[in-house]
């Protein structure tokens, strides 16, 4: 009899097991960009576990040049999304009501990265040269400090001209361009290693220029808020997502090792990732719940393009700590 008593509860308790692993709340997140260490922080999380422990079944979809996080939220292919504020609050401007539930990255890690003998020395030498910039929902924060400058940018006399840069650093390595959009993190360490010393390069920070927006956000469909059961799922995700951050910025070479392990196009190497690690992780320092100031700034800095601003008003229910709140 006790046999039977304790096959049967062996039994219940395996059932159990398998009903909790049923039951994981799945959750699918966009990434922006392609799998590297700008995005440790979901992986670690997946990696070590933390996803697991809040009952969470994460799907981490990496992103690319064809794919434009709020079409895939909109499709309703991700839950979440990772995008940059200028990208969203236009993306909301124009009928998407995106709504930024946390904000991993504290700082922006945007440059303008210039050759030093095209004789760029100051922003007030732009007018006549030629300059590298991202589309697709990245260019935003350039116009809008171009409009700031009063620099056109249609290529007319006292203007830049803009030539759209793909995602390299190929137009200033080959003179096509005076300057390009890099990330201290990515793609000036790409200039780097392609023969350029850094005390043949000018550096722009957006963050010295004043002109600096948040990158790198989670933000959801507001419709989604007003269910409970999401705000939980979404509460557990940005918990375990933050602990993932933590863990990295504390082993940022074993992080980047992870990130390297989830890379399926085998194109990252270990150097370059263990490099932005380092790097990512003073952008990630102090991030988590949006700064109502940082939000602030922002929007004021879209709103200052001159006559043709990245946002025509000061966006309204943009973003929520609901679900901050609710996670810690």
């Amino acid at each position: 009899m006790k046999r039977k008593i304790s096959t049967l509860v062996a039994t219940l308790a395996l059932g159990l097991v398998s009903v909790s692993a049923i039951a994981a709340d799945q959750v699918t997140l966009q990434l922006k960009w392609v799998t590297q260490a700008q995005f440790a922080g979901y992986f670690v999380a997946k990696d070590k576990g933390f996803y697991t422990d809040e009952n969470l079944d994460v799907t981490i979809k990496p992103g690319g040049p064809d794919v434009a996080p709020p079409q895939v939220i909109a499709g309703g292919g991700a839950d979440v999304i990772i995008d940059w504020m200028p990208s969203a609050l236009a993306s909301r401007e124009k009928g998407l009501p995106l709504v930024n539930i946390a904000q991993p990255f504290k700082r922006s890690g945007m440059m303008l990265t210039c050759r030093k003998d095209s004789g760029v020395k100051t922003p007030q030498d732009f007018p006549g040269r030629t300059l590298g910039v991202w589309f697709y929902g990245n260019e935003y924060p350039f116009l809008s400090w171009m409009g700031r400058l009063n620099i056109p940018t249609d290529g007319s006399s006292g203007g830049v001209t803009v030539l759209k840069q793909g995602f390299n650093v190929d137009p200033i390595l080959q003179k096509q361009a005076d300057c390009v959009s890099t990330m201290t993190y990515n793609e000036y360490w790409q200039i780097i290693d392609a023969g350029l010393g850094s005390d043949e390069l000018v550096t722009f920070k957006y963050e010295d220029q004043g002109v600096a927006t948040l990158e790198d956000g989670l933000y959801v469909l507001e419709k989604n808020l007003a269910d409970p059961a999401f705000v939980d799922k979404m509460a557990r995700f940005v918990r375990a997502s933050m602990k993932g951050w933590a863990w990295a910025r504390e082993n940022s070479d074993a992080a980047a090792d992870i990130v390297l392990e989830n890379d399926e196009t085998g194109a990252q190497t270990e150097n370059h990732q263990r490099r932005m690690m380092g790097e990512i992780n003073k952008l990630t320092a102090g991030g988590g719940k949006l700064d109502e100031a940082d939000y602030e700034r922002t929007v004021a800095t879209l709103m200052s393009g001159g006559s043709d601003p990245v946002i025509s008003k000061a966006p309204f229910g943009a973003w929520s700590h609901a679900i901050w709140d609710a996670a810690f």
